[in-house]
């Protein structure tokens, strides 16, 4: 089914970009819905930087065409500045300023009615409110995102581009994070994040992987991990590090990763992984189980299959 443009928040085709004689962002076209939470993946120097300043205004494309927020991404760049939301890989903000100081800069740029109020609104809304004195230079990693995100809502943007936000926060911050995320989202606000986490990808509705600059897939994890087509097999037992040197190279075998006290073994020809692997299982010693291909099954395979633009 066919879905309305005013169902898309983002709406692009054929966006390219180029520095120099390199192209770094490659005939990607995206379609992102309202209220959805659409995670962007792919290895570093992908190109996923480059397209999300794209989308919110910062850099122009060399070709291709399509909307954000309704709004020309070629010729209405100043508009959708102002009803987006952009939170950065690096942190941003003004360390020997308070958080409560950094809001305020924040909500005075974007001539933010009845500021302090909003400021107020945006320090209890990410719990900020008991440290709004504090220098944002002195908060651990976790507090800086929560600030770095406040700062993104403050304008009530209807749209977040977050740039890996959860890189070298611990795990209750992270998932902290996504709850609050979520709730932004059920709320009708529409993100697109960067993660390299495979957990958080498993979180987003649908998602996205690009790799040297072209987009290999996307659509929901089931959908992607489905259309990759990988066979996986878990090995138990004794000495598998022994066991994982003698299978990698052999024809059929793509990946031999460890898992804990595992070992997945995969490939995107099953008869031909079957025969790879069959003298080991003939010989006893381990236990050999087939299990549904991960996501980062997939995205290994497909990062170890596409070009490098930069080679």
């Amino acid at each position: 089914m066919s879905l309305l443009s005013s169902d898309l928040v983002i709406d692009v085709t054929g966006v390219t970009k180029r520095f120099g004689r390199k192209t770094v962002v490659n005939d990607v076209a995206l379609q992102v819905r309202r209220g959805e939470i659409y995670g962007f993946l792919g290895p570093n120097g992908s190109g996923k930087t480059t397209f999300i300043r794209m989308l919110c205004g910062l850099l122009t494309p060399d070709a291709g065409s399509g909307t954000c927020l309704g709004h020309d991404v070629l010729t209405q760049q100043a508009v959708i500045k102002r009803e987006v939301g952009y939170m950065t890989q690096k942190f941003s903000f003004y360390e020997d300023l308070s958080i409560r100081e950094n809001l305020d800069f924040i909500a005075r740029i974007y001539a933010v009615p009845d500021r302090a109020a909003a400021v107020q609104r945006s320090l209890e809304q990410l719990g900020l409110a008991n440290r709004s004195r504090q220098l944002a230079g002195e908060l651990s990693g976790g507090w800086k995102q929560r600030l770095a995100l406040a700062a993104c809502l403050i304008h009530s943007p209807k749209l977040l581009l977050l740039d890996e936000p959860t890189a070298g926060v611990d795990p209750k911050a992270r998932r902290d994070f996504w709850d609050q995320i979520h709730r932004l989202a059920a709320d009708g606000l529409t993100v697109l994040i960067t993660t390299h986490y495979m957990d958080e990808a498993e979180r987003c509705h649908r998602l996205a992987y690009l790799a040297y600059g072209n987009l290999l897939t996307h659509g929901t994890v089931d959908e992607v991990v489905a259309r990759a087509g990988l066979t996986t097999w878990e090995v138990t037992g004794d000495n598998l590090p022994v066991l994982a040197a003698s299978l990698r190279g052999r024809p059929g075998v793509e990946q031999v990763v460890p898992f804990g006290n595992t070992l997945h073994v995969t490939g995107r020809d099953a008869a031909r992984l079957e025969a790879a692997v069959a003298p080991w299982r003939a010989a006893g010693g381990h236990r050999w189980t087939r299990i549904p291909a991960g996501l980062e099954d997939v995205f290994i395979s497909l990062m170890e299959t596409a070009k490098d633009n930069f080679a």
